[in-house]
């Protein structure tokens, strides 16, 4: 199965995607001039969005249904999953957490498996 996971910013366009997830909730490191410029691939701004209660919760959540969705969808001989992170910019929150579910789905995917990684709108202002 070909899982794509990318991130977007709602200000640049809705993405085509089976599943979209808004994480306009979590902390937004835009609003820290020392972490403005930098991207949610980089551990302080990840640190920053990721690392309170209302992340964890989330994430634990989150994980628990793409696991569940991905082994229905296996089960339904789909040849593919696009799952579209989205925050604002596209280069903070989104871009973060959809390497935390990389990191995951990495460990945990089957060999046959594909898993396709992006950041749509990292690069734009």
């Amino acid at each position: 199965m070909k899982i794509t996971l990318f991130s977007f910013g709602f200000k640049h366009g809705y993405p085509d995607a089976n599943i979209v997830w808004d994480v306009r909730f979590l902390p937004n490191p835009y609003w820290d001039e020392h972490l403005r410029e930098h991207t949610g691939q980089e551990e302080q701004v990840a640190t920053y969005a990721l690392e309170n209660a209302k992340a964890r919760e989330f994430l634990q959540h989150l994980v628990a249904l793409l696991a569940f969705t991905l082994i229905q969808h296996k089960a339904g001989k789909r040849e593919g999953l696009r799952c579209a992170i989205g925050c604002t910019g596209g280069r903070h929150r989104s871009v973060a957490v959809v390497e935390y579910l990389r990191n995951i789905l990495s460990k945990h995917l089957d060999s046959e498996d594909e898993l396709i990684v992006s950041h749509r709108d990292i690069d734009k202002k």
